[in-house]
């Protein structure tokens, strides 16, 4: 049987990265070649699976038991951040961690420290996955599509192992808000599941970011600068004041915990026309319907100064916090948290400052709550993973499993 680690190492030579503000689904076409090497790893196990246009790769193991229980679904999405390159990674082990600073890169001096990181201390004596300092890991989520297809092998190479019906879906685009756009819900047919895309071992997450996309165009007006005096109006000096315009405090190296944010992503133009792109998130709806209001006022306070037109906002919903609709499902988050103590781990129940598919697909009526995969610090360079945390992770899964048969 493979290992979490080996399986993990295939997946992260793929360049999965994806792409925010384009029309394409996936937004990226390298994502098919990691979902058609998983579609190939499930028809070598002889799972029943289908992977449609749209990138999402859906596989279903039949029940082995003799009574209806509900039926599981198990989600891990593929793609990488845009937040940094997921190509050639260079993955390697550092055995027997001790504690002290991991040189990942000497040559630009890309150092993975305790006092930067603290989380780091918590693994001592673990075995850790590290980059090489120049691109991801991408243990976000290929640690979690490892776990998965390392317990369906397990499934199927040990058949007195009671299951209810499981489905194993893998999406395309969870990074730029976009995992199941597309999703077919009567396809996946599935009562509840959960989206193995956390970070530390025992994390069980049903709380996170109400979510929504901004984009901000600037329109500018174009002079010869050496005739520009009182005529010309530079989009990109608009654009730095548009943003002068929302809270400082509410961007997100000022927040933590269930504080909001609103995140300048990405900023392009010249003098005619600047885009910035924003992603607004907070875990209470209200100040959630707040920030996005606060862009309302903003634009129409450029509009005014500089004429109708100046300024287009747009905003999108993205996704919402699943505990509005988890709570009347507590069976589901208690059922992860039982199985967590069971493997002596103690359960981390924290909100998400973030989103996974599962927020969007409990508001599609899946309810599923995100569990912990062993990754740390996700979205770039000093990215790391444990692998006893990768099996463990497996080995909670296992149990919620069957917990599932005793419903």
């Amino acid at each position: 049987m493979m290992k979490v680690l080996e399986r993990f190492f295939n997946y992260v030579k793929f360049d999965t990265q994806s792409k925010s503000d384009v029309d394409d689904y996936p937004s990226t076409a390298k994502q098919f070649d990691l979902l058609n090497f998983l579609k190939k790893e499930l028809d070598e196990l002889g799972i029943k699976n289908e992977l449609d246009e749209y990138g999402y790769l859906i596989g279903r193991i039949d029940s082995n038991i003799d009574k209806d229980v509900p039926k599981l679904a198990l989600i891990a999405h593929v793609d990488t951040s845009p937040d940094a390159s997921g190509k050639d990674v260079k993955a390697r082990v550092i055995e027997n961690y001790d504690g002290s600073n991991i040189i990942l890169n000497e040559e630009h001096n890309v150092i993975l420290k305790p006092s930067v990181f603290p989380s780091l201390k918590n693994n001592i004596g673990q075995d850790l996955v590290v980059t090489d300092g120049t691109t991801l890991l991408g243990a976000d989520d290929k640690l979690g599509v490892a776990e998965i297809m390392t317990i369906v092998e397990y499934i199927t190479n040990n058949p007195e192992y009671k299951h209810g019906e499981i489905v194993i879906l893998f999406t395309p685009d969870e990074e730029v808000g976009n995992g199941t756009k597309f999703i077919d819900m009567k396809k996946l047919n599935a009562d509840f599941g959960y989206t193995l895309d956390g970070g530390t071992v025992g994390e069980i997450a049903y709380e996170n970011f109400n979510a929504a996309g901004a984009r901000v165009t600037i329109h500018g007006k174009s002079v010869h600068p050496g005739s520009a005096k009182d005529k010309m109006i530079h989009s990109v000096n608009v654009a730095y004041e548009f943003d002068h315009l929302l809270p400082e405090e509410k961007r997100p190296q000022h927040t933590e915990n269930y504080e909001g944010f609103n995140h300048l992503i990405t900023i392009n133009g010249s003098v005619e026309k600047t885009q910035l792109i924003y992603i607004i998130r907070n875990h209470d709806r209200d100040l959630f319907e707040e920030q996005k209001e606060e862009f309302i006022n903003a634009s129409e306070l450029i509009n005014k100064k500089y004429g109708d037109q100046s300024c287009i906002l747009e905003i999108q919903d993205q996704y919402f916090n699943m505990n509005e609709i988890l709570k009347d499902y507590k069976y589901v988050v208690d059922i992860a948290i039982n199985s967590i103590k069971e493997e002596d781990v103690e359960p981390i129940i924290e909100p998400i400052r973030g989103g996974t598919d599962g927020a969007r697909l409990t508001y599609l009526g899946l309810p599923c709550p995100n569990l912990g995969t062993g990754g740390y610090n996700y979205h770039g360079p000093y990215e790391y993973a444990s692998i006893q945390e990768m099996n463990k992770a497996v080995e909670i899964v296992k149990r919620i499993i069957t917990k599932t048969t005793e419903l």
